[in-house]
């Protein structure tokens, strides 16, 4: 058996672990007894995960003695709605689900959101269990205690902050995902260098070909280092007042390029977001923030590792400039009617910045689409 990785979130009495490593599936049994009450749990997943991996989780599970039930729902973003809220609480209801029990979340970002806000909202608040079975969801959505589902309105929009009881990120279960999938999830990966560490940046620029590629030790680093930056910064700022907004970069452009491409197979969340951080250090440059061949270096980083990397690559799926700022406005992360924007002062040294001049955003968006 190989090394497991220990990260702990430091959140007082709800500090938790992310155990990241090989085989925690068929290990699921073993690691999560300690939490129970009693020897059951109920699983919430999706039709794509289950096919693959809920017979092990199940058998990982039996053999430490632990009962389980898994509600199985179908796939995709359309998952996070009221309608599949509801049917996941009302069916822990029915499995009588009590407060000192676990939920366990099993599957992509979808999942731990709508599983996690189930819990969250179930008899005032059960305990619960991330088990991530994509990049993106390792290295993001399953830390931290985001959980919500989207609105008519946009994504995201309806939540509650509800941090896990533990992470499993088992690195053998990315050897099924999708190339495509996998890069999106790397597109997270690339924005912790571009935020905070251009260390890891470098580490990723030597390495990311070879870790795409599926070398196990590379990707269990990648995710390692890349929920030490994000446990780090949730443990100083839990609910966003301040320094966790960095883990926004990208967002602002990125969640306009989602809406406009309707949230679906033409532009994946992480391609938004790499895409993103290459327009907010775009942004950078032309304020005079960073060197212009920053920008070009990320780019250049992207293209490496086979990713798209410029809004020319979408331009007939997009509205104009004009049509991505509106998109822009509607970010939940609008304070008094004014975007927020994550910038860099060069790679690995982004902050939040109040107040940026939109015509030059504007511009940016502009030359971009054009393909300048």
């Amino acid at each position: 058996m190989t090394a497991v990785d220990v990260v702990r979130v430091e959140l007082g009495a709800r500090a938790y672990d992310v155990r990241i490593g090989r085989g925690l599936i068929g290990r699921a049994g073993a690691e999560i007894a300690p939490l129970l009450p009693r020897p059951r749990v109920a699983i919430v997943t999706e039709e794509r995960v289950a096919g693959l991996h809920l017979a092990a989780l199940k058998a990982g599970l039996a053999e430490a003695g632990i009962e389980s039930e898994a509600l199985v729902l179908p796939p995709g973003e359309g998952t996070k709605s009221w309608t599949h809220l509801e049917e996941t609480v009302e069916w822990l209801l029915e499995r009588k689900v009590e407060r000192r029990d676990v939920v366990i979340a099993f599957g992509g970002g979808v999942i731990g959101d709508l599983a996690g806000f189930a819990a969250a909202i179930l008899r005032r608040g059960v305990r619960f269990v991330q088990i991530p079975t994509t990049l993106l969801a390792q290295v993001d959505s399953s830390v931290g205690g985001k959980t919500g589902i989207n609105s008519p309105h946009g994504k995201n929009l309806v939540g509650a902050f509800h941090q896990p009881s533990l992470v499993l990120a088992d690195i053998d279960v990315l050897e099924t995902l999708a190339p495509r999938d996998f890069l999106s999830g790397y597109g997270e990966v690339v924005k912790y260098g571009g935020l905070g560490s251009l260390a890891f940046f470098e580490w990723l620029e030597k390495n990311g070909p070879a870790l795409a590629a599926g070398d196990a030790a590379l990707r269990q680093e990648a995710v390692r280092r890349s929920v030490e930056m994000k446990a780090g910064i949730v443990a100083r700022d839990e609910t966003e007042a301040g320094e966790r907004a960095l883990l926004n970069l990208g967002h602002t452009f990125g969640h306009a390029l989602e809406a406009a491409t309707g949230y679906s197979s033409r532009l994946l969340h992480g391609e938004g977001v790499a895409i993103g951080c290459a327009l907010a250090f775009e942004t950078s440059a032309r304020m005079g923030l960073m060197s212009q061949e920053e920008p070009s270096r990320f780019r250049a980083h992207l293209a490496a590792m086979g990713m798209k990397r410029d809004l020319s690559e979408l331009r007939d799926h997009l509205p104009g400039a004009e049509g991505l700022m509106a998109l822009m406005a509607q970010d939940k992360k609008v304070e008094a009617g004014r975007v927020r924007f994550v910038l860099a002062r060069g790679i690995g040294a982004a902050f939040v910045a109040e107040n940026v001049d939109l015509d030059l955003v504007r511009a940016v968006l502009e030359d971009a689409l054009a393909g300048h």
